[in-house]
């Protein structure tokens, strides 16, 4: 099916920051996604924490299997509102490269060890990682990703830093919006994470069906699954509720975002840029079901004190490892050390502290953990 005039188009892209030689077999945004499939920050999401530390257990879900299961979502949505495809599902896997080890808990612990230096955002991070810190290519630091690929991996962004990204940090500055495929990444985004951390909540038993009962999304899926198999199994139980739920989104935000596209008309991506605010979203009546949901797992999965126990480990390591590499750059490898006064000499302490932020965030869990252990446990190995 060939995307609708207001979606993204590779033929009137923005183009790459650096101009290449167009592929005989692919289009832009499916080199794009290629690039990403094939980075190193991509493959190291396998091992970074989504709710749960990866070694927990392996059946929960981790930033690689999040991202992933986003790419399926958008791409169905994507399909039914003639979006292009390809770019959706480059956005949906990049979306998380930025991340630190730990999840949340580590951004913020990594933030607070920035905040004299200009701060961290895992978002902001995942367009640093494509724009420069990957290594591939000889003609250019990052994967030089087209514009529409980069303007969805940026969702949201503080005035001040918008400003000196050039035309991508724009729309912060201008009330302007992304493309649709961008709209829609974020929502599905969402919809994976709310719904697939009521499964590993579920798996971990933090929380129960009957709390969630309690949520009127679960609790209508759950009645429906319940009325037509009432001795099903409890993990197929849950599985049917999920998917349910899942499918209950989906189909509310494509009928919602069609009425929405047909009454702004827009007549290419730039109108959809014009238009005032995101033309994707949910019916208000679903946008609420999906906020208590959220509302929800706030409250009896993400604060539960064992995750917060997790939590407060992950801090502490991310901390230590900053305020060590930050404080004696001499206990780094040399590769790193050069790189880290190279960033000085260039930008000062700020530089310094960047880089020393750009290797944390990097980290996946267990190595996070290994180097945390090297560096205060004296009957540990050196490396």
């Amino acid at each position: 099916m060939m995307p609708a005039a207001y979606a993204a188009r590779a033929a009137t892209s923005r183009g790459r920051s650096y101009p290449e030689t167009e592929s005989e077999y692919r289009s832009p945004y499916q080199r794009d996604r290629d690039r990403i499939v094939h980075s190193s920050a991509f493959r190291r999401l396998e091992y970074k924490t989504q709710v749960f530390v990866n070694h927990e257990g392996d059946m929960f879900r981790t930033r690689l299997t999040h991202s992933i299961e986003v790419a399926q979502i958008g791409r169905t949505i994507a399909r039914a509102l003639q979006l292009d495809e390809d770019l959706t599902e480059a956005i949906s896997l990049a979306h998380d490269l930025g991340h630190t080890p730990f999840g949340h808990a580590g951004q913020d612990a990594l933030n607070t060890c920035m905040r004299d230096f200009g701060g961290f955002e895992h978002n902001l991070q995942s367009l640093r990682v494509v724009d420069k810190l990957e290594e591939k290519y000889a003609e250019f630091d990052g994967l030089n990703l087209t514009f529409e690929t980069r303007e969805g991996v940026l969702k949201h962004c503080d005035r001040d830093i918008a400003a000196e990204l050039g035309g991508v940090g724009l729309r912060f500055l201008d009330g302007s919006q992304p493309g649709l495929e961008a709209q829609l990444a974020n929502i599905a985004d969402e919809i994976a994470y709310n719904n697939h951390d009521v499964d590993d909540g579920l798996r971990a038993g933090l929380i129960s069906v009957d709390e969630l009962c309690t949520v009127d999304l679960f609790a209508d899926a759950y009645n429906e699954v319940h009325e037509r198999w009432p001795a099903l199994e409890h993990r197929r139980l849950v599985h049917e509720v999920i998917r349910r739920m899942i499918n209950t989104l989906v189909s509310d935000l494509v009928e919602t975002s069609r009425t929405r596209i047909a009454a702004a008309a827009p007549a290419d991506i730039d109108a959809v840029r014009q238009a005032g605010g995101p033309l994707l979203a949910l019916s208000e009546t679903m946008r609420g079901r999906n906020l208590a949901l959220k509302r929800f797992l706030r409250e009896y999965l993400y604060f539960d004190y064992r995750v917060q126990r997790m939590s407060h480990k992950a801090q502490t390591i991310i901390t230590t490892l900053f305020e060590t590499y930050f404080g004696k750059p001499g206990l780094l490898p040399r590769a790193l050390q050069q790189q880290i006064r190279a960033r000085e000499a260039s930008h000062g302490e700020p530089g310094r502290a960047r880089a020393v932020a750009d290797y944390i965030a990097g980290m996946t869990d267990r190595f996070a953990i290994a180097e945390y252990q090297r560096l205060v446990d004296p009957v540990q190995p050196i490396r």
